[in-house]
């Protein structure tokens, strides 16, 4: 059988940042001004104020001190407090596939590869930009790759579900050079007017190319084995579909933005994450200690802290769970590739390491990779 491996990794980072600082300034200008609106039902208990945010609420509650974004102005608008991104014309590249083709350029480079070697083009993400045409064929088009290409989507865990796929495709031999493109454009589907979740997310994209071990000319993580999991849950959830109405046609409509029960998810998401990374160590006779690193899904602080302590046994060490999320803010299926790109480097042949990524479906994917 064919053994894949992982052979470059790639990360688009938008310019534009917003610190936390400058999202309270904002959220809380917006406020006072909806408060100052509906002073009269607020005062007659008609209607609830606004509760003004804070750095160290957001710190505490997430462990997230900024986030980059693709507009700035817009999402800090109190105005409008969600991005100014212009529509483009048909015969323009896409906002997703021109930030994915950034990051695969990358991800080449360090494979030592070129954009014609590729034959494989999953573009799995959480938001994507249209239904169809499928934003992979378009990204295919812009690199001047052969073969086929396809959407994934299975939100936070899209990024590990498109590698098992890859990997599949390359031990099959169905593909020869893969790569998983994961352009997340969150801010466009955050509600920014809601103290609960305002700060979350930010805007990136990550790419990693999957070939044949046997093949690789760069240094490379040989993807010892693969394995996924869902159970539903609509505890995260988006319900702003290819059935949505205008954005000034849904006010009313909370429910087609990002929604998350999070105590639920805490309560749930934990047990199932740190239950299948252990099963999916004692299925491959890894022991726990055989790790590391673990390169998780950058969603909370405390959610991270939380599944590293239940793997290992202990509390992490330096280094050995690397967090990103104090500089990007959750990016969804791209959080965990982004700790792997940035922390994989100085690991030493040998070397065993665990990707995971989980989140909405409920979903989990882990990817065991050793250095080669």
């Amino acid at each position: 059988m064919i053994q894949p491996a992982i052979t470059g990794s790639g990360v688009f980072t938008p310019e534009e940042v917003i610190t936390n600082a400058e999202l309270v300034r904002a959220f809380n200008a917006y406020a006072d001004k909806v408060n100052a609106r509906n002073a009269d039902a607020i005062a007659a208990g008609e209607a609830q104020p606004i509760a003004h945010s804070s750095e160290d609420f957001i710190v505490n509650a997430s462990g997230i001190e900024q986030r980059h974004v693709i507009d700035k102005s817009g999402i800090l608008d109190p105005d409008r407090m969600y991005p100014d991104i212009a529509p483009r014309p048909d015969d323009a590249p896409s906002l997703m596939a021109e930030m994915a083709q950034k990051a695969i350029v990358q991800a080449l480079d360090q494979a030592d590869r070129e954009a014609s070697e590729i034959d494989l083009v999953i573009c799995a993400a959480s938001n994507l930009e249209r239904a169809y045409p499928a934003v992979a064929v378009e990204i295919q088009d812009l690199l001047g790759a052969g073969g086929f290409a396809f959407d994934m989507n299975v939100a936070c865990s899209s990024a590990t579900f498109g590698i098992q796929a890859a990997a599949d495709m390359i031990r099959a031999g169905s593909a020869r050079c893969a790569v998983v493109v994961s352009p997340e454009i969150c801010s466009a589907h955050l509600e920014w007017r809601d103290r609960d979740c305002h700060f979350i997310f930010g805007d990136v994209a990550t790419a990693v190319i999957v070939e044949p071990a046997e093949e690789a000319t760069a240094e490379h993580f040989i993807i010892q084995s693969t394995r996924c999991e869902t159970k539903f849950s609509n505890n995260i959830r988006n319900n702003n579909g290819f059935l949505r109405r205008a954005h000034d046609q849904m006010e009313d409509r909370r429910d087609m933005q990002f929604m998350q029960n999070g105590r639920k998810v805490f309560k749930e998401v934990l047990p199932m994450v740190s239950a299948h990374i252990l099963d999916h160590l004692e299925a491959e006779g890894w022991q726990p200690d055989d790790l590391r690193r673990l390169w998780l899904h950058q969603a909370n602080k405390t959610m991270n802290d939380f599944i590293g302590k239940k793997v290992l046994g202990r509390t992490p060490g330096a280094g050995e769970q690397p967090n990103i999320l104090q500089d990007y803010a959750n990016t969804s299926s791209a959080g965990s590739i982004i700790a792997f790109s940035l922390h994989s480097g100085d690991l030493k042949p040998g070397a065993k390491g665990v990707i995971c990524s989980f989140g909405a479906g409920y979903s989990v994917g882990s990817v065991l990779v050793e250095r080669a």
